[in-house]
């Protein structure tokens, strides 16, 4: 008698009946079976569904996103500006090449508005201030010859000597004297301020496209001469007061020509290309840029010098400048009507509008009473057609 075959382990079997199961299954043919329900509160849900999505592409992604056009952002750019107007101080007229800088005109300039004036400084040795940590004194035993502080004014010699005024006692250092906090003027220049003009000459290009516009259209002559900008009347005409710049950012102009500060003007290019080019207009707007309500960097200034020879030795005069910087921003996007995009998002409205369904139908066989029935009727599986005799019968 033959001994018995053993038996496949159970787990094997399992496995090969399942992997038979996936592959018959993936070769099985699923087909949408359309079944009506005459039920008018899921009727309801289902149009509605259907009317916002159809809402939503139509208003929002076609009207206001104008999704079928192809865009380009971030034009090509160019800036040139110009300054022109007079002020006085305390002391002197001041004209447009003393108080920009720098005057070649690019899109980021500064129009000095007061100035701390330290004249005459030679080098030699004097009072360090007393702003420079423990830069005062009560004897040269305090003061270390040779010591060099980054924040300071020079090389300290180990004498300790009377500051400038007052009884208060500084460590002695080497370098341009006399510092600047022991002899500087304070001079302001932002009394005429308000009425300089500033022009501003903006082109743009847009290389997808090749579109290129500028901000001046009017080339009549003399017409920038007489001529100042206003968004109704002279939106060609960008030649701006600085006291309308500071004033369109919301800032008091004395406190920011007496502290110092960094106005942005930016200059924004929405352009409809299939519209006439006449359409496609430069907007303005004027905001600060520097973060003035912290006091640890708020403001801005500066310092340089002019240097000068008196009886062979070097003079300088130093000066720290507070003004108001100008940043000129340019950005933009151009769209104009384009095939591809224009297809790709009808096809997703179209397949979105299914979202109706697959709502509807989450809810006739989650909630509805006849839940069960109607899952019976949805999904029915025929069995007459799994071999090739049943398929040659259709």
């Amino acid at each position: 008698m033959a001994a018995a075959e053993p038996k496949p382990p159970a787990g094997a079997a399992t496995a090969r009946r399942l992997a038979r199961g996936c592959w018959s299954a993936f070769w099985d043919y699923e087909t949408p079976k359309v079944i009506v329900v005459k039920n008018r509160r899921l009727g309801v849900v289902y149009r509605t569904v259907q009317l916002l999505i159809l809402l939503y592409f139509v208003w929002y992604v076609f009207i206001v996103q104008k999704s079928y056009q192809d865009r380009e952002t971030g034009p090509e750019s160019s800036v040139i500006t110009k300054v022109k107007g007079i002020t006085l101080s305390e002391h002197k007229v001041w004209d447009v090449e003393e108080y920009v800088k720098p005057p070649e005109g690019g899109s980021v300039f500064s129009i000095i508005t007061r100035m701390e004036v330290t004249p005459s400084q030679t080098l030699g040795i004097c009072p360090e201030s007393v702003r420079v940590t423990n830069a005062t004194c009560d004897s040269d035993e305090d003061c270390v010859a040779g010591h060099l502080d980054m924040l300071g004014n020079g090389v300290r010699t180990g004498r300790c000597v009377p500051y400038y005024h007052g009884a208060s006692k500084t460590c002695e250092v080497s370098g341009w004297c006399p510092v600047e906090d022991g002899a500087s003027v304070s001079q302001f220049l932002g009394k005429m301020a308000p009425n300089f003009t500033i022009l501003i000459k903006n082109s743009i290009h847009y290389p997808k496209f090749q579109f290129s516009k500028g901000n001046i259209e009017n080339w009549k002559e003399g017409y920038l001469k007489q001529c100042t900008f206003d968004e109704v009347s002279h939106l060609y005409c960008p030649i701006f007061k600085l006291g309308f710049i500071v004033e369109q950012a919301g800032e008091n102009f004395t406190e920011l020509a007496h502290s110092g500060g960094v106005i942005g003007v930016i200059i924004n290019w929405d352009c409809d290309l299939d519209l006439s080019a006449s359409k496609c207009n430069p907007k303005y707007s004027f905001r600060r840029l520097d973060p003035k309500h912290i006091p640890a960097s708020s403001g801005y200034n500066f310092r340089f010098a002019k240097y000068y020879k008196i009886n062979g030795s070097t003079t300088r005069t130093l000066i720290k400048a507070y003004g108001i910087r100008i940043d000129v921003i340019v950005h933009g996007q151009a769209g104009k009507f384009s095939l591809i995009p224009t297809i790709i998002n009808l096809a997703t409205a179209l397949t979105s509008i299914g979202v109706g369904s697959f709502l509807c139908d989450w809810i006739l066989l989650t909630f509805m009473n006849k839940n069960k029935v109607y899952s019976h009727k949805k999904f029915d599986k025929d069995s007459t057609l799994t071999d090739p005799r049943g398929l040659a019968q259709l």
